[in-house]
């Protein structure tokens, strides 16, 4: 059996091993090919919840971004689960600030995506964003999400398969 994975034109999104994870969680550099802004704090925060979660269908737990050219780590990118009732996930993704504004993001997304809604039984996807972080908002749109709704403190995106 094939590991899973998603690969793009420059990217491979692949699922934490529990290593990989307990690593990120705890910032453990030893040993690493991680992008120098890899683990964010947010990264880290995904790895602990992903430690503490029963394993699931890859497709829905966190996966790593690398870049093919050198499987070097540069982010992190996933659904939030799977599909509930209505088919809908939250999803949620982050580079490393190095790697900021290539378009990985962008490629990442529109690759999970796809393969959320080509065959993982999704039909709505949902994000949301500061109101202060512009670059984010891009790559929602670029990637087709569209603004829903905004409160005091996001903007609520959703794209619908």
């Amino acid at each position: 059996m094939t590991p899973f994975s998603i690969e793009t034109a420059r990217l491979r999104l692949r699922p934490y091993t529990l290593e990989e994870a307990g690593r990120v969680a705890a910032g453990d550099r030893r040993e690493a090919h991680w992008s120098p802004g890899f683990p964010r704090p947010d990264d880290q925060d995904v790895a602990r919840l992903h430690l503490a979660t029963p394993p699931g269908e890859p497709l829905f737990g966190p996966l790593q971004i690398t870049l093919l050219s050198n499987d070097l780590v540069i982010g992190g990118i996933g659904f939030f689960g799977p599909p509930d009732e209505t088919g809908t996930v939250e999803l949620g993704y982050g580079v490393a600030p190095e790697v900021e504004g290539c378009g990985y993001a962008t490629e990442a997304l529109r690759a999970l995506l796809h393969r959320g809604f080509a065959g993982g039984g999704v039909r709505r996807a949902r994000a949301d964003t500061a109101h202060d972080n512009p670059a984010s908002q891009r790559v929602l749109e670029k990637a087709g999400l569209r603004r829903v709704a905004s409160d005091e403190n996001l903007h609520h995106y959703a794209i619908e398969g």
